[in-house]
């Protein structure tokens, strides 16, 4: 019963999210895109780039406290490779994105799931950073 409730905190922490990039501007263009080795809770357009529009991969996090370093400190190396996979392929099964700018976003959230303080973090990490 713990990952029922488990998956509904984090379908209404990601529906959250959305509901604040949508009011910060950016486009829905999918959720939650699985593919082999990776997930991408949100992909948007943000059209607000001085250089046109850029394609935002977001990784949602929450804790319903900051111990352990919040949700931020959980994005590892290794998922930052997996989300970086993820959005390779994700670009590779819409080819329309091929020449887009890319980004990755990460949202954090933290407190009551039902009504979660919301921290975007944009450009949070780039493809090509050491792992």
């Amino acid at each position: 019963m713990a990952s029922v409730d488990r998956r509904s905190r984090g379908a209404m922490v990601e529906a959250a999210a959305r509901r604040h990039l949508l009011a910060a501007g950016l486009t829905d263009v999918a959720s939650n895109a699985s593919y082999r080795g990776g997930e991408i809770d949100l992909v948007m357009l943000d059209r607000d780039g001085r250089a046109g529009s850029c394609l935002v991969f977001i990784e949602v996090r929450y804790r319903s406290a900051a111990a352990f370093g919040g949700g931020l400190m959980s994005i590892d190396a290794r998922k930052r490779r997996k989300l970086v996979h993820a959005a390779q392929l994700f670009l590779a099964s819409h080819r329309q994105f091929a020449l887009s700018a890319c980004r990755f976003d990460v949202v954090v959230a933290d407190g009551d799931a039902s009504a979660p303080n919301i921290t975007w973090l944009r450009d949070a990490f780039r493809a090509d950073d050491p792992a």
